[in-house]
């Protein structure tokens, strides 16, 4: 059995492959490929209780598996009750093997879990390859412990491809499984109306 993750196994052996079916591209340096995930978590309540940025921290290392750097502020807002310096958030980056094991998590363990969860946003693109997804709801990951963590806490996840535009990136996250909504055009709402 190969150490390698299943994910980076099934991108070298069958996505390339399909990814140059598809586009047609000549160098194999062209095909676009993951180059890494960076989670953030802004923690508001942190100013007035620094325990929940600590909870917060190590939510986002039992989830990433690496201990993630302290966001601070980077102006004074005095309604805010906000000083330039203070701790926010926190984030971090995984490249790697760990970017291809925490993606396979997230598309096979994490994203089933939501609640009411009807497929991610297809336009949820930068125009340069790049995928941002937000999460309400930490608890979804099952490696926390929901006693533990008690209060709400979202995060964003993003997703930086090498692909040049959002269709090829698109098309290599469908590829990975990324289980994206169908959009509903209007052929498709006329054909069923009639």
């Amino acid at each position: 059995m190969s150490d390698k993750p299943r994910m980076q196994v099934r991108y070298e052996d069958t996505i390339r492959q399909a990814m140059v079916e598809k586009f047609g591209y000549e160098n194999p340096h062209q095909i676009p490929r993951l180059e890494k995930i960076t989670m953030n978590m802004g923690v508001g309540q942190a100013i007035g209780d620094k325990k929940i940025l600590d909870l917060a921290v190590d939510a986002m290392t039992s989830i990433s598996g690496q201990k993630p750097v302290l966001t601070i502020a980077r102006k004074s807002i005095a309604n805010f009750r906000l000083r330039e310096g203070m701790p926010i958030g926190c984030m971090t980056t995984i490249r790697r093997q760990r970017m291809y094991e925490f993606m396979d998590r997230l598309i096979s363990i994490v994203l089933p879990r939501v609640r009411d969860f009807r497929g991610i946003n297809p336009k949820a693109f930068d125009g340069r390859g790049n995928y941002t997804l937000g999460l309400t709801e930490l608890l979804v990951f099952p490696e926390l412990n929901p006693d533990k963590f008690t209060k709400p806490q979202g995060m964003n996840i993003s997703i930086v491809t090498s692909a040049k535009n959002n269709d090829e990136a698109r098309e290599l996250l469908r590829m990975f499984g990324m289980p994206f909504r169908e959009l509903k055009t209007k052929k498709k709402e006329e054909a069923a109306a009639s």
